[in-house]
């Protein structure tokens, strides 16, 4: 089993703190195998990071995720950004295209733009897998519907940590049950549902120093294109 994080955020995500290098750093010290950097609507620092990952002795995946019409999609195993704003269904279009999958993180939280309000279930079900542990939640109730969710369409689960700040790498990790240790080997497991879930929720300390963070790098940048 290989313990892979699937959801974390660099300083090119307009929410994100801290280089790749030190996302790596902290991945390795964590004893992780594998991680995905997912920044919101980029893609070059996660492509940065596959490149650095064999340095830290891991399996560098790429992605990112985007802002559909309707929400976030976790888009894994792209190498070319997908624009945002499109539906759901052609995010997922494009995503295949580039023999991605996609992972819909927190669906059914809306106040932090979870896809699930707004279109069917049917809809949400066509999605690859669905994000059952986002250890940034204040409670588990969404977390608990997400997995009922999946458990009802048969879908393979999958865990995140959203971390937007080093420290919050690995708190909730997906294991994979892959033979093939490769990006793509990781991928295909995960589509196949060989995956659990292991995660604790983020020490409420760490959310306040990266919602804190953030506030202070919306209006620095806010700022500097005002000026």
């Amino acid at each position: 089993m290989l313990s892979v994080e699937l959801h974390t955020h660099s300083s090119l995500s307009h929410d994100g703190r801290d280089p790749v290098e030190h996302l790596l750093e902290q991945a390795e010290s964590v004893g992780l195998d594998a991680i995905a950097v997912t920044d919101h609507d980029e893609i070059d620092a996660s492509l940065d990071a596959v490149e650095q990952a064999p340095e830290y002795g891991l399996i560098g995946i790429p992605g990112m995720e985007i802002t559909t019409a309707v929400g976030h999609v976790l888009a894994l195993g792209v190498r070319e950004a997908v624009p945002a704003g499109l539906s759901f269904e052609a995010t997922l279009d494009q995503i295949h295209e580039q023999g991605g999958i996609a992972v819909v993180p927190h669906p059914f939280q809306s106040s932090r733009h979870g896809v699930a309000p707004h279109i069917s279930r049917a809809t949400l079900a066509s999605a690859d897998a669905i994000e059952v542990y986002n250890s940034r939640l204040l409670t588990g109730r969404s977390n608990r519907k997400a997995e009922r969710f999946a458990i009802a369409n048969d879908l393979p689960m999958t865990a995140g940590s959203d971390a937007h700040i080093a420290e919050m790498v690995g708190q909730a990790v997906t294991e994979v049950d892959a033979t093939d240790h490769s990006a793509a080997g990781i991928l295909d497991a995960i589509a196949e549902g060989r995956t659990s879930v292991v995660g604790r929720r983020t020490p409420w300390r760490i959310s306040f120093r990266q919602a804190a963070g953030g506030v202070k790098r919306r209006v620095i940048r806010a700022v500097n294109e005002w000026l």
